[in-house]
């Protein structure tokens, strides 16, 4: 899995592309582990090329939410493709994270 950063104001975008699974979700969260160490309270997951999550990849985006949250900030995903829709949908997620068609929205609800 490939992850990119960028920041925007007082939010870290973290781009995600590829599979997100039990051998690359230990990567993302000492990423989203270092961003919240290093003062980032706001986290857009952007996710126009994540093709695959299993529940590893699922339990990085609760753990990311809970520290997220008690840093006094939240979490946020944009551009899921339908697959991934259907996964959140199936867990629960879709009704425990916001989500957003595109980035840019994403960035508009944070501001």
């Amino acid at each position: 899995m490939e992850i990119s950063s960028k920041q925007q104001s007082n939010i870290t975008i973290l781009t995600l592309e590829g599979r997100l699974d039990g051998e690359s979700s230990p990567t993302l969260e000492k990423t989203v582990n270092h961003h919240l160490a290093n003062g980032s309270q706001h986290i857009i997951f952007d996710c126009p090329l994540l093709n695959y999550i299993s529940s590893a990849g699922l339990r990085v985006f609760l753990l990311s939410s809970k520290k997220a949250d008690a840093a006094g900030g939240q979490i946020a995903f944009s551009s899921l493709q339908n697959g991934i829709i259907e996964v959140f949908e199936l867990s629960g997620f879709d009704n425990l994270f916001t989500t957003h068609t595109d980035l840019e929205t994403a960035l508009t609800d944070f501001t």
